[in-house]
């Protein structure tokens, strides 16, 4: 999908892609790729110059964040995560995807594999105010501030729902809450390794690209919300980690007990069905022949069997 925007009235406007050709001016304009086909990348390449291989490089699934300049046509490429969300079947889970972004002297392009929240957040100034299309590093330090408080936002949703999930384990232990619980905890693992990637891009564009004087404060400030993004994602993963542990354990004693007291139940059968068992032989016994010999053999089982039970629940075997 190919999506162009410009700036007008202070608002960013989308226009129709029609108007790309070879030696249109894409000046204060912003090309948007998500998941393009060869066709649109090889139109875009032609019209803006960037190498296809370049504009291609966000496509990998496994593409690692870096920051790659173009010494013959000066294109600078920075490649960063984003998280993004998956839908199972009941609930939600997060991973993250590369973003590439693409500067030239004529061009100002950003590719993704899928469509994602982030350019309507953008849109929509939604973390950031005033955002410049005229000035693309300024442009691609907001994109960045944008992507930082995206991890926030969907790090506390995946606190959220750990919660939840914790509330409904503690009512019934259920596989599928501890599934639950388990891709939340992957989740995690994708969302800190992606972010530390992401602290290393950050740490290189001052000297990758020519800051302004007034793009330093809200480069700090994307530094500052990379970290706090980085720290929030490992205090909840250290919390959730333990939490499936102590879960495994709760869930590992109850079987115990439950074990335990089908033993003992079942001890507590087999000696009815023992003594019934003497008594059925084919030899002689005591009480044979007596018309109240049934009663007493039933009364010893009963005897013995309390006396059995009473011994079990003071060592704890029926409770």
């Amino acid at each position: 999908m190919l999506q162009i925007y410009k700036k007008a009235n202070k608002c960013i406007i989308s226009v129709d892609p029609d108007i790309i050709f070879e030696g249109y001016d894409f000046a204060d304009h912003w090309i948007h790729m998500s998941n393009p086909t060869d066709k649109e990348i090889e139109l875009i390449s032609r019209a803006t110059g960037v190498a296809e291989d370049m504009i291609k490089a966000a496509l990998d699934e496994e593409e690692r964040a870096r920051v790659e300049k173009d010494d013959d046509t000066g294109a600078v490429l920075v490649v960063t995560d984003i998280p993004f969300t998956v839908e199972d079947e009941n609930h939600y889970t997060y991973t993250t995807l590369p973003f590439g972004f693409i500067s030239t002297s004529d061009a100002m392009i950003t590719v993704c594999l899928e469509e994602t929240s982030l350019i309507d957040d953008m849109l929509s100034a939604r973390f950031v105010k005033d955002i410049n299309l005229h000035k693309r590093i300024r442009f691609l330090i907001q994109l960045q501030y944008t992507i930082s408080k995206k991890f926030l936002h969907y790090l506390k949703q995946i606190d959220r729902a750990s919660q939840r999930v914790q509330n409904e384990l503690e009512k019934s232990m259920k596989n599928a809450e501890l599934i639950e619980m388990l891709d939340l905890e992957k989740s995690l693992v994708y969302i800190s390794t992606s972010l530390r990637s992401n602290s290393v891009v950050l740490d290189r564009l001052p000297k990758s690209v020519k800051f302004f004087e007034e793009d330093l404060d809200l480069w700090e400030d994307v530094v500052i919300e990379n970290k706090q993004a980085i720290e929030m994602s490992n205090i909840y993963r250290d919390i959730l980690s333990g939490t499936m542990d102590a879960y495994a354990s709760i869930i590992s004693n109850n079987l115990n007990v439950v074990m335990k007291v089908l033993t003992s139940l079942t001890l507590l059968v087999a000696i009815p069905s023992m003594i019934g068992a003497f008594w059925g032989m084919n030899t002689g016994v005591p009480f044979e022949g007596e018309t109240w010999g049934f009663w007493v053999v039933i009364g010893i089982s009963v005897v013995v069997c309390l006396i059995a039970g009473i011994v079990l629940w003071k060592k704890r075997f029926l409770k």
